[in-house]
This record gives structure tokens, sequence and C-alpha cells, in this order.
């Protein structure tokens, strides 16, 4: 049978953490990368932008009202995703510390 000791407990905890708090930094940073790269917020946002000033001179303000809506739509959209990024990235780097904090207690 295999047997641990308390240290080996905490060694294999601490790695285990370890390992988590990598991944959740690399995937916030990804998330981040992914935000600051995508066009297609920006695409989106040009169009809608060309729709509301083609609203604005055939005097159309249905079209105005739903292409606000639509920017406003989008800022939210998109401090949602920064929000989430830095969201892991901070659960990444306490995931770390706490890895860190665990190897401290091995003797």
């Amino acid at each position: 049978m295999f047997s641990m000791t308390v240290n080996d407990f905490i060694l294999t905890m601490g790695i285990a953490l370890l390992v988590a708090g990598l991944v959740f930094l690399g995937i916030g940073a990804f998330v981040l990368v992914k935000k600051l790269l995508g066009n297609d917020l920006q695409n989106i946002s040009d169009q809608t932008t060309k729709m509301a000033q083609k609203g604005l001179t055939e005097d159309i303000t249905g079209l105005v009202g739903n292409a606000r809506s639509l920017i406003d739509a989008l800022n939210d959209l998109v401090k949602t995703t920064a929000g989430v990024g830095i969201f892991l990235l901070m659960l990444g780097v306490a995931l770390l510390g706490a890895a860190y904090a665990l190897v401290l207690q091995i003797r």
C-alpha cells in the first residue's frame, strides 16, 4: 500500500496549487490578449456607427435608438470580458501564493 507522510501530502498539494495557478494565469492572459486583438468587436462597432449616422441623415429615429443600444451592449461586453480576464489573473496569483505558503510549511 502507498503511504504518504505529512510533508509529502503538503508538497503534493503545493504542486497541485502551483499547476492550477499557472493554468489560471495563462487563461486570464489569453482572455485579455484575445480581447485586445479581437477585430470582431471593432467591426461591429464601426458598422453600428455608420448605421447610426445613416439614421441621422435620413431622419430615422428608431434606427438611431437601436444603434445606441447596440453600442451600449458592446461596451458592456468589453467590460465584462476584461473583468473576467482580470479575475482569472488574480485567482492565478492567489493560487500561486497559496502554493508558496504551503511549501513553506514543509519541515
